[in-house]
């Protein structure tokens, strides 16, 4: 009786929601298995297996355990059919970019409990320089930082933040909570009327969003102003 042989679907006649990189487009990165996102780095399988099948079978060298994957030398996923020196090459970066990653994390982020703590956080990148910049540190639930990022760049009179680019940002990163943070290189901490303005109109816009304005400071030197502690938010 003659074997049957399963029958191979490339990964371009699958639904578009299942092929790994278009999956990733519309549901995130979250959403694929460890073989989909090899197979994104694999790129192609071979004429008999797709590229997610020939994850598969790599995994299987090492019990589907990453950590285990990443001691694989490239030489030995060369052994695998269908892996050549540029893929085993591949996987090797990916999994020692992972590693990377993992040493270069703080081992907590910062927690926010005053704005001592933001001035602490934030001093670095304003304290010294001679032209106005415009910051935001982003925070979960936790009121822990989870990114700090620099929103506008001006002259030594001032500098533009605009709303839209600020929660652009909150949202894209799903903080809970803003702070906002700009410089005066005059030494002068008396917050203008387009700071008190700027800071009411992103508190209010905060509100629609389900993102709280926690604070403003205004930094000069090694003095900082909180619209918080001053009773303005």
């Amino acid at each position: 009786m003659e074997k049957q042989v399963p029958e191979f679907r490339d990964i371009k006649s699958w639904a578009v929601e299942d092929r790994p990189r278009e999956k990733l487009l519309l549901k995130g990165k979250s959403a694929l298995s460890d073989a989909e996102l090899i197979a994104i780095l694999l790129g192609t399988g071979t004429t008999t297996i797709s590229a997610v099948d020939l994850a598969k079978q790599i995994l299987q060298t090492s019990n589907y355990n990453l950590h285990e994957l990443a001691r694989i030398s490239v030489k030995d996923l060369m052994k695998i059919k269908g892996i050549g020196e540029a893929k085993a090459i591949t996987i090797a970066a990916a999994l020692e970019l992972g590693r990377r990653r993992k040493e270069s994390e703080p081992d907590e982020k910062p927690r926010i409990t005053s704005s001592a703590d933001v001035f602490d956080n934030i001093k670095a990148e304003l304290m010294d320089i001679p032209h106005e910049e415009f910051w935001v540190l982003l925070l979960n639930r936790a009121n822990r930082v989870t990114k700090k990022k620099q929103i506008s760049l001006g002259g030594v009179a001032g500098t533009v933040a605009d709303p839209k680019i600020i929660f652009k940002l909150a949202l894209e990163e799903l903080a809970s909570g803003v702070i906002l943070a700009h410089n005066h290189p005059s030494g002068n901490l008396t917050a203008s009327q387009a700071d008190i303005d700027l800071t009411k109109k992103l508190k209010e816009g905060g509100k629609l969003l389900d993102i709280q304005v926690l604070d403003h400071l205004i930094i000069a030197g090694k003095k900082y102003f909180s619209f918080a502690d001053d009773g303005l938010l």
